[in-house]
């Protein structure tokens, strides 16, 4: 099938394509968490919930397998190095006790993904240490027992952990597709230059297109 993307039009094969929802947790999205903890407005990434949500319907009606994944630690901090830890000057940092528990600590509820997107049954979930989701996980692995080739993206924030995530795709050989409106950062201007920099030079890490055209190529395929 063919998507009407940015910088040229996509072709992908749904057989072959899977969703990746990066850290669409309640530490980054609702007031409180870790997000907000750093001074975000975090009603930005509040708003592509209902986007987000109608993407990942769209991908399981069509067979496209969903992968979410998570950015968070071991109770003991021993894969968050201190550098990553002890960075700037937030009110709550990685580990310390909030008031949605422990920041970013996995099992903890604000290292939750939010209940409207949560993963069903049989889906994918991947705890991720660093930025990307292919650092100290096993998605590669997964992706390649599913003979996956195309990747399409949402999720938060989209310079930082969409973007690196990306970038790590594009390297392994994925073409990689990024919702416009299913992602979001805390700041519009580094949404829009990154959404630039993912589509430049000729797609050099990849495509861009909105929810409803992606959602609108994915019936067409399954009609």
């Amino acid at each position: 099938m063919r998507i009407d993307a940015e910088p040229f039009p996509l072709d992908l094969d749904p057989a072959t394509t899977a969703l990746i929802v990066i850290d669409m947790q309640r530490d980054f999205i609702e007031p409180g968490g870790f997000g907000a903890s750093l001074g975000n407005d975090v009603t930005r990434l509040q708003a592509i919930v209902p986007t987000t949500a109608r993407l990942i319907d769209g991908c399981r009606a069509a067979g496209v397998p969903v992968i979410h994944t998570r950015e968070c630690h071991k109770p003991d901090l021993s894969d968050c190095p201190p550098a990553k830890r002890l960075r700037g000057a937030p009110s709550l940092r990685i580990g310390d006790e909030g008031p949605m528990g422990r920041v970013l600590i996995a099992g903890e509820p604000g290292a939750e993904i939010v209940a409207e997107l949560a993963a069903i049954p049989g889906e994918k979930v991947i705890d991720k240490p660093g930025k990307g989701a292919f650092y100290a996980t096993d998605l590669g692995p997964y992706l390649a027992c599913l003979g996956t080739k195309t990747l399409i993206f949402a999720g938060v924030t989209t310079e930082v952990c969409v973007q690196t995530t990306m970038r790590e795709a594009n390297d392994r050989g994925f073409d990689c597709l990024l919702a416009e409106d299913a992602t979001e950062s805390y700041f519009a201007e580094f949404k829009e230059a990154a959404l630039q920099m993912i589509r430049a030079q000729g797609a050099i890490v990849g495509w861009t297109a909105p929810v409803a055209t992606i959602l609108s190529a994915l019936e067409m395929a399954d009609a």
